[in-house]
């Protein structure tokens, strides 16, 4: 009567063990199937690179992701007892955008002095309109309008990554900062921090009545190219923190087709930063041949600056810095050309991007008087 009762189980767990038997795939079969799975993910991968492929290659596909729209400001207050001004002094807008890995555009345009039209003290100015395309990993290309690359401030001059109200007075009137041009140039990236600049583009046109090196801007605005200008710069940051460089720029006539001047550029700088304490110090001089220059003393023009800082904090930082300048250094006469200046004052910076500025300013030699500056700049 047990043996019965127990009958029907063992029928039971022999066909359950049996139905599972029968349910466990073989290893060939495995196989097959891990390897179909496989074709179908490559199928997959293939779909998704073509759709990015295409959606790369449509200009009205994903814009707002390789297009980036930025800018910064300036507002100065100076203070020299009879010469009070405020002046909201630029306003700037830069536009870039990334046609693929290797290419993209940058551009900038720029509003000084808040007010432009006739009889007014403003400008509208494009300052920058450029393609570069990246021919390897250390090789890339430029062309368009573009900044001369010279000195600390004519590339980089935002407000909030420099000390002072106004910019340091030899890249003002020595190296006519800001100063771009038209043309092409290549970058050559050597390892170790190493860099070569070459440019070729278009250059000054300075009145011959004054050889007055800033006014000799041209802008690019239906500029005279009768004698092109060619820029070479070699920097080294291979050490964290500290940039040096040098560069030479030659222009065959600097009166474009009036004195048939030659005149040549030099400039070296270093900027170190460690820790809180920062160095920078700066030589530029011109060398003008042509006799017309020379009866006027500007034959060559020259200046120099020295500026050491520290920052007490993330927010605060304090400089002093020194300048020496002459834009007629090479005048035989007993007259004091030689301009010099002290400013001595403090960076708040209300975030990285935004800072509040203030110094005293000492004008000593040819210039005379002193005062102080106040400032506000910001860039995003």
């Amino acid at each position: 009567m047990t043996t019965m009762r127990l009958l029907p189980f063992a029928i039971f767990s022999a066909l359950t063990a049996s139905a599972q038997a029968a349910e466990q795939p073989t290893t060939e079969e495995l196989k097959k199937a891990l390897e179909e799975q496989a074709k179908k993910i490559e199928q997959l991968e293939a779909k998704l690179n073509t759709t990015i492929e295409a959606m790369e290659a449509t200009p009205t596909s994903n814009t707002n992701s390789r297009t980036n729209i930025g800018g910064y400001g300036e507002l100065h207050y100076n203070n020299f007892g009879t010469q009070e001004d405020i002046d909201f002094h630029r306003f700037v807008l830069f536009i870039s955008h990334k046609f693929n890995e290797r290419l993209r555009f940058f551009s900038e345009l720029e509003v000084e002095h808040s007010y432009s039209g006739e009889g007014k003290p403003g400008a509208v100015e494009l300052e920058q309109a450029y393609v570069e395309y990246d021919v390897n990993n250390s090789t890339t290309l430029k062309s368009g309008l573009f900044l001369v690359p010279v000195g600390l401030l004519n590339e980089t001059h935002e407000p909030d990554t420099f000390y002072g109200v106004e910019r340091n007075p030899i890249e003002k009137n020595v190296i006519p900062t800001t100063w771009w041009e038209a043309g092409a140039s290549a970058s050559f990236r050597f390892g170790e921090g190493l860099t070569l600049d070459f440019a070729a583009h278009s250059g000054l046109e300075v009145d011959v009545a004054d050889f007055d090196i800033r006014g000799g801007r041209q802008k690019v605005a239906k500029a005279n190219a009768d004698a092109f200008a060619y820029t070479t710069r070699l920097k080294y940051t291979g050490v964290p923190g500290l940039e040096v460089a040098a560069v030479i720029q030659h222009q065959d006539d600097i009166t474009q087709g009036i004195a048939d001047a030659s005149a040549q550029l030099f400039e070296t700088h270093v900027a170190y930063q460690s820790g809180a304490f920062g160095l920078k110090a700066l030589y530029a001089q011109w060398d003008i041949d042509s006799e017309l220059a020379d009866n006027l003393g500007k034959d060559k023009q020259n200046g120099y600056f020295v500026e050491p800082s520290y920052k007490l904090s993330e927010e605060i930082g304090f400089f002093a810095r020194y300048s020496v300048w002459d834009n007629e250094a090479g005048s035989a006469s007993i007259v004091d050309t030689e301009n010099r200046q002290v400013n001595v004052g403090v960076n708040y910076w209300l975030h990285p991007n935004v800072v509040f500025k203030f110094d005293t300013e000492n004008r000593l030699g040819a210039q005379d008087g002193s005062g102080y500056n106040v400032g506000f700049g910001y860039q995003f």
